[in-house]
């Protein structure tokens, strides 16, 4: 318990960046773009999605280039992630509920749920989850873009009125697919480092 209440300390020193803010700016944003979709404001809930995915883009460009790296950044910015992705994903699905797609969507969910109970696990034994590779930024990157055309042109998208219009099913399938593919890539990528951090504490 002790070494867990020092990892927890240690997690928030030096919290108090921009960037941290910027991801706390991303999880508020989730149940705003929640509501606005469920109320049928399609196109404001897409713009306030567009918005949390461009702090996702910038703060860790400024992490970097103001040394505001810090160890809560580190999980708090994937954290965001995970929990925006899940809201695009549970609003896609009731969309898209009368179609086989719904399942490929939720695989989004159950890669989600594995990353969040891995990184609860090395925290409750002291260890501190790992930042996300290349392949978990190209993932999270192609998600947003992908997921967000489908709001904008897919089924009941917020843009298909004015535009006149909307995605064929089969694009729509190859836009889920490619950012599947790539969430997979990324989930497998992360099991040799956390396999090594349990094997590490092991030996300790």
């Amino acid at each position: 318990m002790g070494e867990l209440k020092n990892n927890l300390k240690e997690l928030f020193d030096g919290w108090n960046t921009v960037p941290n803010w910027l991801s706390f700016i991303r999880i508020a944003l989730i149940p705003v773009f929640a509501v606005l979709f469920i109320k049928g404001y399609v196109l404001t809930a897409v713009i306030i999605m567009i918005c949390a995915a461009l702090t996702d883009l910038f703060d860790g460009k400024i992490a970097r280039k103001f040394n505001q790296v810090s160890n809560l950044g580190k999980i708090l910015d994937p954290i965001a992630d995970k929990l925006s992705q899940m809201a695009i994903v549970v609003v896609l699905i009731a969309t898209y509920w009368d179609n086989a797609i719904k399942y490929l969507f939720m695989f989004f969910i159950v890669k989600e749920l594995i990353m969040i109970i891995g990184g609860a696990i090395l925290i409750a034994i002291g260890l501190r989850p790992t930042a996300a590779e290349i392949w978990g930024k190209i993932a999270t990157n192609v998600f947003y873009i992908g997921m967000i055309f489908i709001l904008a042109f897919g089924k009941n998208g917020a843009l298909c009125d004015i535009t006149g219009f909307t995605l064929p099913d089969a694009v729509t399938w190859v836009l889920v697919a490619i950012s599947a593919v790539c969430t997979l890539i990324s989930l497998l990528g992360y099991a040799p480092g956390f396999i090594r951090q349990l094997k590490s504490k092991n030996k300790d």
